[in-house]
């Protein structure tokens, strides 16, 4: 594979790499992670998307890059919005896959001397695993209803706060969904899971901020050193599978229709301005809605979880809500101009800088939060999005630390109650809905967090704010 270095912490695949390339590859990594993202085909990924028809600049793909459907995770590619197209691939099974994070008024000691009682506590109030059922009844109506308007349906619905539509992504729903895109299994398969963690890599933390990087920027966001937050990643559950599932399969037949040839199937795609990819967007977008509801719901349970411990008197505020898979119509300055591109993140976090108009008006001063979780015995970072990211990779970063082993190879000899041992004698209590949910995501799996941090850091796409540190840990 030809791979060159044309900085500290950036690569290059050219476009002449290999046959169909439109483009060239462009990647951040130490030198550390470079090895790493050699052993599987997630660079051969990038250079599969690098080929796809209306791709504005180049194939991205952050540190945390590994191995996924079509699309490397970690991969981020812009599309024209008349001439390019739209690959659930890009997306991801997950849609909306994101993450939230809530500031309390707690410190760690007093949390931590209650940490048994507040885990199971929150483990009984937010339901996890394959297919969980959520404690809300939601009719057919109502979840239309949910697929349309996103986290301010449950808000209206006393499941929240006002100020937390404020402090999420699109203000937590993304314009243009309908709800009649999406199919029946679809909805027949999230309807019960609204408020509901599910399995994999998704979990539910609680925290402490160990360090303080960056002074203004945590003051802003309402974080200071022994501060206890939590944080919740979770997604769109079986509804956003389902949408995912029944548009791969009708673009796959549709693409013959437009001549479209790809170096991989999973790649399958067809024009944004098409009947099927404007049907697409819509039903991703209602999707994306779902997720952002899922976690508002999360969020109040939550919150009834820290005050049946602790008492009325205890406050959680939500600092940021960011997706990680979703394809959004975003506009650029790029090489010169003016770009109007459907952007790809799959696996990779928007990243916008200081005074940008989407930004909540109270961070406006400091960047967007950025919040990238870590493996669950290690640290996540709370950054901020910075300007080189508007000009280099389509205001994106990355959204983790990044799978070195599956979870096939992760299982392989290890014993859970070994791993839970083990997490406990560091301080980390550590609940499963089953075994694998915890063997799947030890440690040992995963980048080294900091590392990744450190090359985006360096990299100018978002600077460290604050490296936070787990105490009690809900795994799917």
């Amino acid at each position: 594979m030809q791979i060159e270095r044309i900085g500290e912490v950036r690569y290059r695949i050219p476009k002449g790499a290999r046959h169909g390339m439109r483009t060239d590859v462009l990647f951040y990594a130490s030198e550390a992670i470079l090895e790493q993202v050699q052993k599987d085909r997630s660079l051969e990924q990038a250079m599969n998307v690098a080929c796809l028809p209306g791709i504005v600049g180049p194939s991205l793909a952050m540190p945390d890059i590994h191995q996924g459907y079509g699309f490397p995770i970690g991969g981020v590619a812009a599309m024209d919005w008349d001439s390019g197209v739209v690959s659930p691939g890009g997306v991801g099974y997950d849609i909306n896959c994101g993450v939230r994070l809530i500031r309390t008024n707690l410190e760690k000691d007093e949390v931590r001397a209650r940490m048994k009682e507040l885990v199971d506590q929150v483990f009984r109030d937010v339901p996890c695993g394959v297919g969980g059922k959520g404690h809300l009844d939601i009719s057919e109506k109502q979840l239309n209803q949910i697929l349309e308007q996103g986290a301010a349906w449950m808000v209206e619905h006393g499941y929240g706060e006002p100020s937390d539509i404020e402090h999420c992504e699109e203000r937590g729903c993304l314009r243009g969904a309908d709800a009649g895109e999406v199919s029946a299994r679809a909805k027949e398969r999230g309807r019960p899971q609204i408020g509901t963690l599910g399995s994999g890599n998704h979990f539910l933390e609680i925290q402490f901020v160990q360090r303080i990087h960056d002074e203004e920027a945590a003051r802003c966001y309402g974080l200071e050193e022994g501060q206890v937050v939590v944080l919740i990643h979770s997604g769109s559950r079986g509804l956003g599978h389902q949408v995912c599932t029944d548009f791969l399969a009708q673009m796959g037949a549709a693409m013959k229709k437009y001549g479209i040839t790809l170096p991989d199937r999973q790649l399958a795609c067809v024009p944004i301005q098409s009947p099927e990819g404007q049907a697409y967007l819509k039903a991703m977008r209602a999707a994306a809605n779902f997720a952002w509801a899922n976690r508002q719901a999360m969020l109040h349970f939550v919150r009834g979880s820290f005050q049946k411990v602790f008492g009325k008197h205890v406050r959680l505020g939500l600092i940021y809500d960011v997706c990680h898979n979703i394809a959004k119509r975003e506009k650029y300055d790029y090489n010169g101009r003016t770009v109007d591109v459907l952007v790809h993140r799959k696996g990779a976090t928007r990243a916008f800088p200081p005074g940008h108009p989407e930004i909540p008006a109270d961070y406006r001063a400091v960047g967007q939060p950025v919040l990238i979780p870590g493996s669950m015995g290690t640290a996540s970072w709370v950054l901020a999005g910075c300007e080189g990211a508007m000009q280099e990779s389509f205001g994106s970063v990355c959204h983790g630390a990044g799978r070195v082993l599956s979870r096939h190879a992760a299982k392989h000899g290890r014993d859970a109650r070994a791993v839970q041992r083990e997490l406990e004698e560091r301080g980390i209590l550590v609940r499963s809905e089953t075994r694998d949910g915890i063997i799947e995501e030890v440690p040992e799996a995963y980048k080294d967090v900091d590392e990744v941090i450190e090359t985006v850091h360096r990299a100018g796409l978002a600077r460290k704010v604050a490296r936070l540190r787990p105490m009690g840990v809900i795994k799917g």
